[in-house]
């Protein structure tokens, strides 16, 4: 099984393009699957049946494993399945039958605008890892990019004069993205200020780089997120994220439709922007606890 584990998840990544990350967390739900079924002493493939994997997933239940992450290996499992069906490896796909455990959508945390201003404004831009950091800010929060999507960002990529960038996201699926004055600003002032010392002499395609003239990584870029929320005494939990849900939830509170937020995003199914109208309403029965005269 092993092996077919390993074609399988070449499948995903020549053939449909998935992400590394994507592959990575497919491999170890596959991973936990197989050890389960050889602990149940199964010893063909063609002998795995619907109960079994309802039995995996219940166990994962049972360990305390999150609902989302449980969904996600039933849709790791559902893929194989499928994926060993179609080849003809196998005559039948027991996961056919199995419905998704129903979750209640965890609302992410956000910022107040007043708070994402105050993140944005603590960057000395006195240095030029101050430059680059507020730069960093202002993109992520002008455009709600995956931070893994803002390290890969690329120089070509970027349309300054129009206000435009074009990010490549999950899938290989490449979306425009508009960026508001602030952002355009900060960009220049790194590209011209920032971005040539740290490069020293050296070439780079990458738009954001490190001290040492490499392209950033995605726990820098944390870190960067973590450092100047704990210096702008935000309490709230702070995530690689959270500009992203915050970009999301303002635009919304602030009258964009979902269909463009859902773009800008990224997001293939409007279902996964629609959480974010679901935070809307509970700052509105905030609101209307707070003030109505009879709540």
């Amino acid at each position: 099984m092993k092996e077919l584990i390993d074609t399988f998840l070449n499948y995903l990544s020549v053939e449909r393009g998935l992400s590394n990350n994507t592959i990575v967390s497919y491999r170890e739900d596959l991973n936990n699957y197989l050890d389960f079924i050889d602990h149940k002493h199964i010893d063909a493939l063609s002998k795995i049946s619907k109960n079994d994997i309802t039995g995996f997933m219940l166990a994962q239940r049972d360990r305390g494993i999150a609902a989302n992450s449980v969904a996600r290996r039933l849709a790791a499992i559902r893929m194989f399945h499928r994926f060993l069906a179609r080849e003809r490896i196998l005559k039948d796909d027991p996961s056919t039958l199995i419905d998704s455990p129903r979750l209640w959508k965890k609302i992410p945390e956000t910022l107040s605008i007043n708070e994402v201003e105050a993140l944005i404004a603590q960057p000395d831009v006195r240095s030029n890892q101050g430059v680059r950091d507020r730069a960093i800010l202002e993109t992520l929060y002008a455009t709600g990019m995956r931070v893994s999507e803002a390290v890969n960002l690329k120089r070509d990529n970027v349309n300054l004069d129009i206000g435009f960038l074009r990010c490549i996201g999950k899938g290989n699926k490449e979306r425009v993205i508009p960026l508001g004055k602030k952002a355009i600003t900060s960009i220049k002032r790194y590209l011209e200020v920032s971005q040539p010392k740290l490069l020293n002499n050296k070439e780079s395609e990458f738009l954001f780089l490190s001290r040492f003239g490499k392209k950033i990584s995605r726990q820098s870029f944390w870190k960067i997120i973590k450092k100047y929320a704990r210096l702008a005494r935000i309490k709230k939990t702070i995530k690689p994220h959270t500009l992203r849900h915050s970009f999301a939830t303002h635009l919304l509170e602030r009258g964009a439709d979902l269909r463009s937020v859902q773009e800008m995003l990224g997001h293939s199914n409007i279902s996964t922007t629609q959480i974010y109208t679901h935070i809307n309403k509970d700052r509105l029965k905030s609101i209307h606890k707070q003030f109505h005269p009879r709540p």
